[in-house]
This record gives structure tokens, C-alpha cells and sequence, in this order.
């Protein structure tokens, strides 16, 4: 891969990837996506290209698009979203059979994606593209291949739905939040300790549960060092995206697993308290 291709791929990958993430909820869907979009940026003229992130974001957009619409049979169902709506950290009771334990990746999943699983396809795209990463109408026009007015159609009725199966996210400072996890994942995907701590609240503090049989004390740490060295430990090298509704959440994958949940408090857009939820079996 040519030295400019490389430097966008460290630039825009995790972005491109927490974007697809949004919109196909299947990490490793996602990953061959923005893989798909570098793939085709690679055989395009580079120096024609004025905005390559736009130009990688419309190009990711219209294949998640068109994996969304040929797996609608895929579609997950549940009773209801509680993983998001829970103020702590999820816990497994140390009383169940490991063998019937469900798992981390199966219990974020079905509560995250089963509200956008009701989304016609454009209609996910248009909310995720324009409710989560701010794309503007005209944008999505091109992506979808529909006029500005009908992508805003789409994304109100999507907002509308969202809203109507998850109140909580009405009440949520979006824009602040979106910004505040968007840098916070830039961040521990890169290793990038300077750049953690300056999204870390001066008093920050974390808890992280650890899935186990039996399972170990929470462990806590308190400060902006000692939570982002912490943090970095375990997060380094991971993919990490956000949550698509509800509080603000990174989600860790390692080798298209889920290992890690990490939901923030985030106040003057600083993050004030994190906890996270591990299962080191399910990183390889």
C-alpha cells in the first residue's frame, strides 16, 4: 500500500469503521466495508480527490447500504433494549453455569441493534449518517440516490421510531456526547495516552468488572493517568466503536470479537467516570 494510502488509513479507519459499525451491526461487516472503501480509493487518482474522508465516507455509505438491504432476513429481535438504559456495568451472576452464561457479544448486540433493526434501510442510513455523524442532507442525497428532501424525510421518520422504542436517547446531549466518545476511541484505538488524558475530566474515575468464574474484585482507578494508562492497557490495537443509541458506549473488539463495554459519563465534554465490563474469554 502507497505511503498516501497509508496515511489515511491511520487517519480515517476508526471513524469509517464506527460509522459502518452504525449502520450494518456486524463488526466484521464493517471491517470489510472501509477495507472495500480503501480498496477503491487505492485504484482512484488520490490527487483528483479534494476530501478523501468525504469521499471514504459516501463510498462506505453506499456499501453498508447495500449489505444492509441484503440481510434484512438477519434482522435481530428482542424484547426490549435494557443493556443501554443500565447505569452500571453489566454483571453476571457467578451462580450460573458458564456453559449457559450468555455472552457479552450476544447481550450487547441483540439490545443495541434492536431498535435500528426496525429501520428500513435507507432510513438507517439516512439516521445514522445525519443524526449520528452529522453528514448533511445533500450528502446523503448522493449516497442514498434520493433528493435532499426525501433523505430528510427518511431521517425523521428513523428518529421518530428510535425515539419512540428508546425514550432515553431524547434526553441524551447527543452532538456533545457523539464528539466526547468519537475522540475518546480515536484515542485508545491508537494508543495515544496525551490525547486520552485530554478528554479525561481531571477527577475522573473507573471501575472495570471482570467476567469470571469466580470473579475478581471491581477494579478502580482514580485520576487521569492512572485511568488512561489502565485503560490503554487493555484497549490498545482494539477495534472500538460507538453505541448507535442510548448512554454513551465504546464497544472493544479483538479479531471481530467483543471483549470489552465501556460506558462514559460525560459532563462540559469531559469524560467524569467510566465502567467497564470485560470478558477475557472472548478475546483470542
Amino acid at each position: 500500500m502507497s505511503d498516501p494510502i497509508a496515511g489515511l488509513l491511520a487517519a480515517h479507519r476508526p471513524y469509517l469503521i464506527n460509522l459502518a459499525y452504525q449502520m450494518v451491526g456486524d463488526i466484521g461487516d464493517a471491517e470489510d466495508i472501509v477495507q472495500e472503501a480503501f480498496l477503491r480509493l487505492s485504484q482512484a487518482e488520490i490527487d483528483q480527490i479534494d476530501d478523501p474522508r468525504g469521499w471514504l465516507t459516501v463510498v462506505s455509505s453506499r456499501l453498508c447500504l447495500d449489505q444492509v438491504r441484503s440481510v434484512r432476513h438477519r434482522r435481530v429481535s428482542t424484547a426490549e433494549p435494557e443493556v443501554m438504559e443500565r447505569r452500571a456495568p453489566l454483571h453476571h451472576s457467578p451462580s450460573l453455569d458458564p456453559g449457559e452464561r450468555v455472552t457479552l457479544d450476544d447481550e450487547v448486540h441483540d439490545a443495541l441493534f434492536e431498535v435500528l433493526g426496525r429501520l428500513t434501510a435507507p432510513e438507517r442510513v439516512a439516521f445514522v449518517l445525519h443524526d449520528v455523524f452529522r453528514v448533511p442532507f445533500d450528502e446523503i442525497a448522493a449516497t442514498v440516490g434520493r433528493p435532499p428532501a426525501t433523505c430528510r424525510q427518511l431521517a425523521r421518520r428513523a428518529r421518530m421510531k428510535v425515539h419512540a422504542a428508546a425514550p432515553v436517547t431524547a434526553e441524551v446531549d447527543h452532538d456533545e456526547h457523539q464528539l466526547v466518545t468519537e475522540r475518546f476511541i480515536a484515542a485508545c484505538a491508537g494508543g495515544d495516552l496525551a490525547a486520552l488524558t485530554e478528554v479525561l475530566a481531571p477527577d475522573v474515575w473507573g471501575v472495570g468488572t471482570i467476567l469470571a468464574e469466580p470473579a475478581p474484585p471491581p477494579q478502580v482507578n482514580h485520576g487521569r493517568e492512572a485511568v488512561g494508562t489502565n485503560l490503554l492497557r487493555y484497549l490498545t490495537g482494539a477495534t472500538l466503536v460507538s453505541g448507535p443509541v442510548g448512554r454513551p458506549v465504546a464497544l472493544a473488539f479483538s479479531q471481530r470479537r467483543l471483549f470489552a463495554v465501556v460506558v462514559l459519563t460525560i459532563r462540559d465534554r469531559l469524560v467524569t467516570k467510566i465502567e467497564a465490563t470485560a470478558d477475557p474469554s472472548a478475546r483470542p
